[in-house]
């Protein structure tokens, strides 16, 4: 097929590569414009994504917003079968979801209904949930409400944060892989009114530790933000 992939972090470079290698054309990749990085110099950083793109010669575009006419047209006129999206932190406007031929499928790192939103992976952890995985669904307007048509499950069993993100990256990939690989065998089903939570972006604050809670609540707190932004405390002022 030909494929608009459209993703910004780590999360999101397996399945980028697990669709090139696969043989579909990705025509283009979207991804979050390079950011400063670093403590000296500031220098600007391009994301994981377009990093993997550019070393596969694929056409990279970063704009800031699809809200505009001019950017949506530019999508437009691709003329992709189908849109992929994993984590790349844009909310597509309607008309750039009904660009591709076949619209576009988003990878979640959640078991829908349960954490839709910014931060699923913590927020699994943070709940003690026992498992976890990625769901593969159809984009529509709502934030995460589209109808399912795969899914790949994990437990989460002490990892880290980084840890499931890499996990739940590659089963990802895979999936969405298996996906496209014959699109019209996988049922689309609504998902469930029940069950439903969102996963809130992280607040550094959060990873302050708390010790009125549990020994098991503080390991969590650990887990759910290593790598970032990391887990603390002060004592006698000093962090």
């Amino acid at each position: 097929m030909r494929v608009i992939f459209m993703g910004t972090p780590d999360f999101a470079v397996p399945a980028l590569i697990a669709l090139a290698e696969a043989g579909h054309e990705i025509v283009a990749v979207y991804t979050q414009p390079p950011r400063p990085g670093g403590r000296r110099g500031r220098e600007l950083t391009p994301s994981p994504v377009q990093r993997e793109a550019e070393a596969r010669g694929i056409a990279v575009r970063h704009p800031v917003s699809l809200k505009g006419a001019e950017a949506q047209a530019e999508l437009a006129a691709l003329g992709a079968d189908i849109g992929v999206v994993a984590a790349y932190g844009l909310i597509l406007p309607q008309a750039v979801l009904d660009a591709p031929r076949l619209g576009c499928l988003n990878l979640h790192a959640s078991l829908l209904p349960r954490w839709r939103g910014a931060a699923p992976v913590q927020r699994a952890i943070l709940a003690g949930d026992a498992e976890t995985g990625v769901t593969i669904m159809r984009m529509e307007a709502g934030l995460d409400t589209g109808p399912m048509l795969a899914e790949g499950r994990t437990e989460i069993a002490g990892k880290t944060a980084g840890e499931l993100t890499a996990e739940l990256a590659q089963i990802g990939a895979k999936q969405i892989v298996r996906v496209l690989a014959n699109l019209g065998a996988f049922p689309e089903i609504a998902q469930p009114g029940e069950g439903v939570t969102y996963a809130k972006k992280v607040d550094k604050a959060e990873a302050r530790l708390n010790f009125t809670l549990s020994a098991e609540q503080v390991e969590r707190q650990v887990r759910a933000f290593a790598p970032a932004p990391g887990a603390f405390f002060e004592i006698e002022s000093e962090r």
